[in-house]
This record gives structure tokens, sequence and C-alpha cells, in this order.
């Protein structure tokens, strides 16, 4: 399978802090250019977990003694480590969204570029799809998703449109939905409405927002005192939700004081946010709203 060079690959691996004997995972296997970087770090006693859950992505596993490649979400983590014998771990790498390759393939649903049946599944396993979600969805539940995930201020009246066209004919295809919704494509402003449109309807069908939160809770407990979080991000709602549960170890509220008044979080952020060069954009587009934070659990 053809997949497009990693975002932020060099920062993101040297975020890790890297030691020859240690034991990492790759969260987002993707094409395996993170992975292939950390297993060039590694020595013969290092060891490298990695998961996808997209089966695309399986045919790319590494022929490395050292590599584990293991067919689930993320959010599953602990559990799945735990079966290959692993407790805690010296590093976690994630980069979080869509991969270029499912962009790339027309008939995933994931572009705004293509012709294609709502699909959207980045576990083609699971029984939902975008055209559940759009067919099936009251408009109650559609307003909740657009305005929620795709931070869509028109997203009563959009909930409204689609349940009316759906009325009219099943919404199969992405150009049936853009028919549904042409009223709020303006030229100006087609492909950014559109693109929220699509973010939203795939947090939802993915889980993703939940498979996150679930993923970053785990991760205190798997690092061992001084591994090292190193999280890419693409969009607010992701990169809200590493930032506070790096500072506060929760995503909302905060956290609770210790008897001298000292806030009790079991992460440090290090370094500030790094974000891609103008010649990585320009080489790839992709890294264009990439946000990379690095963090640390704290202890002895």
């Amino acid at each position: 399978m053809e997949y497009h060079n990693p975002v932020l690959l060099k920062e993101t691996v040297d975020g890790l802090n890297i030691k020859e004997d240690g034991v990492y995972v790759d969260v987002t296997f993707g094409g395996g250019g993170h992975s292939k970087e950390i297993l060039s770090r590694l020595g013969d006693k290092g060891r490298l977990f990695a998961f996808d859950q997209d089966v695309d992505a399986i045919e790319n596993t590494l022929d490395d003694s050292r590599f584990t490649l293991i067919h689930e979400n993320f959010r599953y983590i602990k559990r799945f480590l735990r079966f290959h014998g692993v407790k805690e771990v010296d590093g976690i790498l994630a980069d979080f969204g869509v991969s270029s390759h499912q962009f790339d393939v027309a008939a995933r649903g994931f572009s705004t570029r293509f012709e294609a049946e709502l699909d959207m599944r980045m576990n083609q396993n699971n029984q939902l799809s975008a055209y559940h979600v759009i067919n099936e969805y009251d408009e109650a539940q559609l307003k909740q998703v657009l305005s929620q995930y795709g931070e869509l201020r028109a997203a009563p009246a959009m909930a409204k449109m689609i349940v009316e066209q759906r009325e009219l004919e099943v919404i199969k295809t992405s150009d049936q939905l853009k028919h549904a919704i042409k009223k709020f494509l303006s030229p100006k402003h087609e492909n950014k409405i559109l693109a929220q449109i699509y973010q939203a309807i795939r947090i939802e069908v993915n889980q993703e927002i939940e498979a996150l939160k679930e993923f970053l809770q785990q991760t205190p407990e798997i690092l061992k005192p001084q591994g090292r979080l190193s999280l890419i991000s693409y969009h607010s709602l992701e990169d809200r939700l590493v930032k506070r549960f790096i500072r506060n170890g929760l995503f909302a509220g905060e956290p609770e004081r210790d008897v001298f008044g000292n806030f009790e979080v079991p992460l440090k952020k290090v370094g500030g946010l790094i974000i891609p060069s103008a010649q990585e954009i320009k080489i790839n587009n992709r890294a264009r709203s990439a946000k990379l934070r690095i963090a640390e659990k704290l202890g002895a």
C-alpha cells in the first residue's frame, strides 16, 4: 500500500528520547514511517509494538524481530500490551487523524475530492459508517455531531436540511450529501465547510474523541518514570484534549492539590508546541495543520 511521508518524522521520534534497549509503542502505524525511524535508533534488545485498526495498514508490517504489529484500536493499548507481556514502556508515539492513504483511496469516502459511497470507517469491520450517521441519526443527533465535531454554526439548519433531503431519497454518496447541503456551500468557502462536515462525520463514525480520551488516560500507567509521549494532532478538538491532559491529567476542571497546595499531575510537558516548517508543508500538504506536543512521566 502506498503511504506518504510521515509528518514531523524527526521531531516526533526525537521527542521520545530513545534508549537503545527501550520498549516503545507507535499507536498509529499507517505506512510504518515513524516505526521505521524508531527501529533505526533501537539496538538488538530494543522492542517496538505498533497498533493500527485499518486492515490496509497490516500489509505494511515490518520484517524485524524487534517489531510486533497489533491489529487493534489504540484505545485498547493497555489490554493488548499486557497480552504481549508488557506492563511498562519507555515511550509512546501517536499521529492522530486520517492517514494520507485513507484520504487518497476514493472508495474509503474520507476525502471531499472524490465521488464515493458514504463510509469513512477506519476499521472496515465496524458497523457504524457515514451512511448510517447521515441516514439514520435523528435531527437532534445530526445537529450535535455537526456542531460539536465540525464546529459549524449552521449545524441546526444543516441537520434539518439533511433530514428533509433523505426523506426524498436515501443519501448514499458524497455527491448526494453535497447536493443536500448545497445551500451552505458558497464557492468562496465550499472546501472549508465540506472539510468541517466530513471531519464531524468521520469523528462520529470512528468514535475518535472517545478513543483519544481512553488512550490518554491509560498512558501514565503504561509509561515508566521519565517515559515520553510524543503526540501529533490535526484539529483543535484533539489538540485541546492533549494539551489539557498533559497539563492537568484531566480533560476538564483542575487536578486535586496535595497537603502543601501543589497540583498532583502525572506528566510534565517537554518544550513547547512544535509545528512543521514551511519546507515540510510544501513537500507534504497534510502537515499544514499538524501540532506536536511532547510530555514526560514524572518520577525518578
